[in-house]
């Protein structure tokens, strides 16, 4: 028994030592294969083709990450209900239906009130 335990461990070890080693083989046979040709070009930004104008700073405004901050929350709110709403069926099987459904509730109803305090605070104009 403890020589199939230590058994799994080692299958385990080869399996990361292969997976490290193929890895750097094909990191190695990129260096050795890739074109190496410095030029000035190559260290410019490219911008599909034109002539870049200015230096490559740009400043956006937070609004934009909070914007995405947010939709990020509610799309992540959509992983949850998903299969929540899959297994209500089962939960009401079990006599656990009403439970899940309150649960659920409260769970949306904290999300909404974000969504009311984003809403208040002006995140959600797009100007």
């Amino acid at each position: 028994m403890l020589n199939q335990y230590y058994g799994d461990y080692l299958t385990v070890a080869v399996f990361i030592i292969m997976g490290a080693v193929l890895v750097g083989a094909a990191v190695g046979m990129s260096k050795m294969i890739a074109p190496k040709a410095p030029g000035g070009l190559k260290d410019i930004a490219y911008e599909s083709g034109i002539e870049p104008v200015g230096t490559g700073w740009n400043q956006s405004h937070i609004r934009y990450y909070i914007f995405a901050l947010l939709f990020l929350i509610f799309d992540v709110e959509a992983v949850f209900i998903f299969p929540w709403a899959a297994q209500l069926e089962y939960f009401d099987s079990i006599g656990r239906g009403a439970f899940a459904l309150i649960e659920m509730f409260v769970f949306i109803a904290i999300l909404l009130l974000g969504l009311i305090y984003a809403i208040r605070k002006g995140v959600l104009k797009w100007e």
